[in-house]
């Protein structure tokens, strides 16, 4: 069974170094949420890797709702000193990436008061936009702006700047390991071990990118 599997699976489990910002229970929790498409699986399997190597007990659980046709995606990421669950709870996440501006909004009620939210500003109309079952809000930063503290990233933007769009997820992922105070993880070897050879390089500027980013 390989490590990613048993973070899945629930039986991963190490001696783990010192949580930043440890409260009693050090176990943290990070919410990945987009659209289908978007690289928001792959960005949490490369953070659980990496969590997993540098010696954290990890667990991981995905939601797909429909992701190959743009429906939404969500993924857990816990992990600390010993990890009993791989289900963030309402109210309980340290952290959510929404890699899509409107799946901020659908997972907002996960983050705990003084949690961390950062948001893509791009926006991609889910399935249930597009088959006219919700209609996409004109208005989502802002009424993220009255909820809590958003920092609003330009990853699409960035992307496109660094010559390809498919790592704006490693880009999110970047502000991740900035935002939690994780840099000191070898994430290059983890993107050596994770990427395709070809892609390798431009996805270690990506997440230099998104940890300058917020």
């Amino acid at each position: 069974m390989t490590a990613m599997n048993k973070a899945m699976s629930g039986e991963m489990s190490q001696a783990a170094p010192d949580l930043k910002g440890g409260d009693g229970n050090d176990t943290k929790s990070i919410l990945l949420v987009g659209v289908g498409g978007q690289g928001t699986i792959l960005a949490s399997k490369i953070l659980t890797i990496g969590l997993m190597e540098a010696g954290f007990d990890v667990k991981m659980s995905e939601i797909h709702g429909m992701s190959q046709r743009g429906g939404s995606v969500s993924s857990h990421v816990r992990y600390g000193r010993k990890v009993c669950s791989p289900v963030i709870e309402k109210g309980t996440a340290d952290m959510i990436v929404a890699f899509e501006k409107m799946e901020a909004l659908r997972y907002l009620d996960y983050l705990k008061k003084d949690g961390i939210l950062v948001t893509n500003s791009e926006e991609i109309p889910s399935m249930s936009v597009i088959t006219g079952q919700e209609a996409y809000p004109n208005d989502v930063l802002e009424e993220l702006a009255k909820s809590c503290r958003n920092r609003v990233v330009k990853a699409a933007a960035m992307a496109a700047e660094l010559g390809n769009p498919k790592t704006a997820n490693i880009i999110l992922l970047g502000t991740i390991i900035k935002s939690m105070g994780l840099e000191g993880i070898d994430w290059d070897k983890i993107l050596e071990g994770n990427i395709k050879p070809q892609f390798v390089e431009i996805n270690k500027k990506a997440i230099k990118v998104g940890m300058q980013a917020v």
